[in-house]
């Protein structure tokens, strides 16, 4: 009868810190090797090891370092807490001891992303981003960006017309005669002559336009004049066999690309774009 109840003796007797020391024990590991493999200080372990919590900070407390000893020895920590006494908001403690000495996981790039998640993602659309902007300046033609690029650096150039011989002084008004009135400017008039159709022989040039400014196309050319008042008088470009006149106030300030591809005249008279051309673009000044 005596040696049968000593087994169930000795398991009642068993506590959490017993289990603990054995445990240590079977692994050959030193209560110190220990204490520094889970940065506590020895004597806590050792207080732990002998049941005397009273040494202990509180049961909280308690609890969770024999949790954080049972992860570093592998054991199930379920008989040892079960012997540990139990305070409020034990689960949340121990919930917090078992995250200890786990590896940091960073759960951004592991989140299971639902159907069409991965559309918002920057990393998606980003590069989406600039594969449409790369297409986009591929397929657009390269004159256009020749032709705005020379703008810049063309010098402005100021053409003046001839002085003419000199006039007869107008005669003055008799006494009583109002001054007549200062002229308005001229309204602007654009004449186009377009290019023939390419299935019908080209005919004559049309006859000298008599606007202050003409300009007559042989290849594409882009193409804008401007008032004195800045007012656009023409912004496009001239067709292969188009001619254009243009009447505005003075001074007119045309750009013009591609001069190799137009003739222009004021008053009249030709202008040479090649003297004040630079990069096939020339920027006049006509007064």
């Amino acid at each position: 009868m005596t040696e049968a109840a000593t087994p169930a003796a000795a398991a009642a007797a068993t506590t959490a810190g017993a289990l603990l020391r054995a445990a240590r024990e079977r692994q050959g590991l030193h209560l110190a090797a220990l204490a520094a493999s889970i940065k506590v200080a020895p004597r806590k372990l050792e207080a732990l090891e002998a049941d005397r919590y009273d040494e202990l900070p509180d049961p909280a407390f308690t609890r969770a370092l024999a949790q954080t000893m049972c992860k570093a020895l592998k054991i199930d920590p379920a008989p040892v807490l079960a012997l540990l006494p139990r305070a409020e908001g034990v689960g949340r403690l121990e919930r917090v001891a078992s995250g200890l000495q786990t590896p940091f996981r960073d759960h951004g790039g592991a989140e299971p992303l639902g159907e069409g998640g991965w559309l918002t993602r920057p990393a998606f659309w980003a590069p989406a981003l600039v594969l449409v902007a790369a297409l986009v300046l591929y397929f657009l033609p390269s004159s256009l960006f020749d032709e705005r690029s020379d703008v810049a650096d063309a010098p402005l150039v100021t053409v003046v017309p001839p002085a003419a011989g000199p006039a007869t002084p107008p005669a003055a008004p008799a006494a009583g005669t109002p001054p007549p009135a200062a002229p308005s400017p001229a309204p602007m008039v654009e004449t186009v002559h377009s290019a023939p159709p390419p299935d019908e022989p080209a005919s004559e040039p049309p006859p000298a336009s008599t606007a202050l400014l003409s300009l007559r196309a042989s290849e594409a050319s882009w193409v804008e004049v401007r008032d004195g008042q800045g007012n656009v008088l023409l912004s496009r470009t001239l067709q292969a066999g188009e001619a254009v006149g243009l009447d505005g106030a003075l001074p007119l300030r045309a750009t013009i690309g591609n001069t190799a591809g137009v003739s222009v005249a004021f008053r009249g008279e030709p202008i040479d774009l090649s003297a004040s051309a630079r990069g096939n673009v020339a920027r006049l000044e006509l007064r």
